[in-house]
């Protein structure tokens, strides 16, 4: 049974306690390789050899860090395919998705920061004839990065690059549900001659090592995505003891649909943002609302071609939706499918587990699931799901599908369909989200800030925000 292994002071260690914990292949429900059951005893050493590194780190000319950064994204780039079908052992996603998706992201976030570390500007403010004011931004010292499972090397690498980019030195941790490619990640550090300790990635569950590294009096800056819930903890550490705090939290994202949109791009996209990932992204349109005129078009069409959607072996190139994270988070999905039937909602196609032939037989999948009758102000509507389930609801005017889009207590993205520019602009400047796409979902610039509204997170991730998160301003007054 292969076992994975921390990275702590450039090394690959096993836990303190020489204990591991199972890791699972969902797509076919069994134990595959073990994870370090690691505590508080494994960040403790990470952070001090991260807190060992930092003071030659901070201080290695932005170009060096450049250098080495892009370094890693290239050996992402020439372990493409070793390092997609990893992700999606681990994850249940199709290959294809994370070949296509995913890896490429990682190595694009990490040349992305080592790009802007080196174009980085700050602000210069002169008073007449009196002084010049000037900013400095510098590394804090040891960010603590916490990742999740949906998107991991995407997402793990998201955090890293902008800390170490600004000169920080990290511990991270990556889910217990998908640790694998964190894992591979660790060798081609090393392989980058990534300096010993700049990074550490200790595995784990979320109440030892998310916890050990959230209530370190010495990490200053918790960076985090995952559930609001978790989020809440976090900062409720955090919080007293003035950490700096990243929260990318969860999602129930409104798709809204007019019908002078462009129908079959739309459609076609539709179709992506509710069940890219098995719906297992927090950007997933998962309650689309779809302007009357057009309302019984558009359900006719989504379920026919959503009910012919493939899911199968995440190996296969024809496969569409691979399987569910776990099986205690399948189980999740499939207990809303039961609330929506008890709130009065119809099933029209999905609403099951899907069976998979061969070694998928015992695999934990989903068909995709749409569903409509239902109001918009119920359980199956206000609460997030994160997975291959979606409602459709009609509207009649504007008004009343931004109350609806509106109602629920998350703001991270959203996605209006219309050709009319004047409504595009008024729907985007009145929903309550982070980011809204117009005609188009998930298109993405990384120079853009990216996070939520009310219980969707704190702060911004993406493009220089993140920077400025890693590092601290200090103002220098000069009197002439």
């Amino acid at each position: 049974m292969k076992k994975i292994l921390n990275y702590i002071n450039g090394e690959l260690v096993g836990p303190k306690s020489g204990q591991y914990l199972d890791n699972y292949n969902p797509s076919i429900g069994k134990v595959y390789s073990l994870i370090p059951n690691s505590d508080a005893d494994d960040v403790q050493r990470a952070q001090e050899a991260a807190q060992a590194a930092f003071p030659e780190w901070s201080v290695t000319p932005k170009d060096e860090r450049s250098r080495i950064l892009m370094k890693l994204a290239d050996l992402i780039d020439a372990n493409l395919d070793m390092l997609a079908k990893a992700e999606s052992v681990d994850n249940g996603k199709p290959v294809s998705l994370a070949k296509s998706v995913d890896i490429p992201r990682a190595a694009s976030n990490f040349r992305f920061y080592a790009t802007a570390v080196v174009q980085y500007s700050t602000h210069a403010h002169e008073m007449e004839d009196t002084a010049i004011n000037y900013t400095l931004r510098q590394p804090i010292g040891v960010a603590g990065c916490i990742s999740p499972w949906n998107l991991p090397l995407y997402l793990f690498s998201w955090k890293i690059a902008p800390a170490l980019a600004s000169g920080n030195c990290v511990v991270a941790k990556p889910s217990e549900v998908t640790p694998m490619t964190a894992y591979l990640l660790s060798k081609l550090c090393i392989e980058a001659g990534l300096p010993n300790g700049v990074l550490n990635i200790v595995h784990g569950l979320g109440p030892k090592v998310g916890q050990a590294i959230t209530e370190h009096p010495d990490i200053p800056m918790i960076s985090f995505t995952g559930g609001t819930v978790t989020g809440k903890h976090i900062a409720s550490i955090a919080a007293p003891m003035f950490k700096k705090l990243s929260l990318e939290l969860g999602g129930k994202n409104p798709n809204i649909i007019f019908a002078d949109c462009d129908f079959d791009k739309m459609l076609s996209t539709t179709i992506r943002s509710s069940f890219a990932n098995q719906g297992q992204i927090c950007l997933c349109g998962s309650r689309i609302f779809i302007e009357r005129p057009i309302y019984e078009k558009f359900k006719t069409a989504f379920v026919e071609k959503v009910s012919r959607m493939k899911v199968g072996n995440p190996a296969d190139d024809t496969t569409k939706m691979g399987a569910i994270v776990s099986q205690s988070h399948m189980e999740k999905v499939l207990s809303y499918v039961d609330l929506a039937k008890d709130e009065g909602g119809t099933v029209l196609t999905g609403g099951n587990q899907a069976l998979v032939d061969g070694e998928c037989a015992e695999g934990w999948f989903i068909h995709p699931t749409i569903i409509e009758g239902l109001s918009f102000d119920c359980r199956t509507n206000q609460e997030e799901i994160f997975g291959p389930v979606v409602t459709i609801m009609p509207f009649d005017t504007e008004e009343e599908v931004l109350m609806m889009a509106n109602s629920t207590k998350y703001g991270l993205a959203s996605t209006v369909w219309t050709e009319n520019l004047k409504k595009a602009h008024r729907m985007a400047r009145n929903l309550h989200a982070g980011i809204v796409w117009i005609n188009c979902w998930l298109l993405r610039d990384l120079r853009t800030p990216f996070g939520g509204a009310k219980q969707s997170g704190v702060g911004r991730e993406g493009g220089f925000e993140a920077l400025e998160f890693f590092t601290e301003p200090k103002n220098v007054c000069i009197k002439y």
